[in-house]
């Protein structure tokens, strides 16, 4: 039987498909860790850990006092 998936597994994967699809480009702002949170419903603690688990894919990164930005694509 299968279980749901975990909701900030959730969100990393939708904002993954929206920086894949070039929705979000790099070098934009992605929204606060409290913005993420009511956007989607959730803790504050879950939207950080989508965040997390981006950065981990090397998707974002954080510039410390300015917030979260996609990060450039590296060449393939």
């Amino acid at each position: 039987m299968p279980t749901a998936e975990p909701p900030y597994r959730q969100i990393a994967n939708d904002l993954t498909a929206k920086i894949r699809s070039g929705e979000l480009k790099p070098g934009d702002k992605l929204p606060s860790t409290r913005e993420l949170a009511e956007a989607y419903k959730v803790h504050m603690n879950t939207a950080s850990r989508a965040l997390s688990l981006l950065h981990d894919r090397e998707l974002i990164t954080g510039q410390p006092g300015r917030g979260t930005y996609v990060a450039e694509r590296s060449p393939r």
